[in-house]
């Protein structure tokens, strides 16, 4: 599986494959001397599963790596412990060599992406049910503050149309040819929505826009 994802990546000339790990130890390993830009990390792996691998990684200071998690498995607990430990995306592997593509450039991006199949249900279990919940800097559920101090986030006109464009799953050269304008301020603008929502990451974007019916 790893041999040909190496060969569909590196079909791209702007995608370089810096190394393989078949272990979740080799993977923590091999991201702190090869600095990778984008991992994309297995699930079920000896010696360390791939969730515990992404937790340390992304908790490493000296790191910048985002990581996508690409498995077989299409299990909620994966997809949600994946996500809580801070992975960029979640993909199945049984999309096409095209979407693999993507989800790497998307996450170099620094932009975050789900597979169409689970977006749904990210969406339902950080949602809560009737707004009960808010999502934390990592996404996760957190208790709904009942104190009025906790404001809601506002957002320029401008803030809440690139937020409205990133509930739609579209990355920041797509928003930027929708709004005519480059996509340096479009990273911005999305940089801006995510420190007003205390976010990591466009997953809680995405779960904040639905919520309160900004998609």
């Amino acid at each position: 599986m790893r041999a040909g994802f190496r060969m569909i990546l590196e079909t791209e000339d702007d995608i370089v494959v810096a190394g393989e790990a078949s272990t979740g130890v080799e993977a923590v390993d091999a991201a702190s001397v090869l600095r990778p830009d984008v991992i994309c990390m297995d699930v079920q792996m000896p010696d360390m599963d791939g969730v515990e691998a992404t937790r340390r990684i992304v908790a490493d200071a000296d790191l910048d790596s985002s990581v996508v998690i690409v498995t077989t498995f299409d299990r909620d607990d994966y997809l949600f412990q994946a996500l809580a430990a801070g992975a960029s995306g979640f993909l199945l592997k049984n999309a096409g060599p095209e979407e693999l593509i993507a989800a790497v450039r998307v996450a170099a991006a620094g932009d975050a992406l789900l597979a169409p199949e689970v977006t749904r249900r990210v969406i339902e279990r950080f949602a809560g049910v009737g707004g009960q919940t808010r999502t934390g800097a990592r996404g996760e559920p957190s208790p709904q503050s009942d104190s009025r101090a906790a404001r809601e986030p506002e957002f320029t006109d401008r803030e809440a149309e690139v937020l409205h464009l990133v509930a739609q799953a579209m990355s920041n050269a797509e928003i930027a040819r929708r709004l005519f304008i480059g996509e340096a301020t479009v990273k911005t603008h999305v940089s801006n929505v995510l420190q007003k929502l205390g976010a990591r990451d466009r997953v809680a974007a995405v779960v904040y826009a639905h919520r309160h019916g900004l998609a």
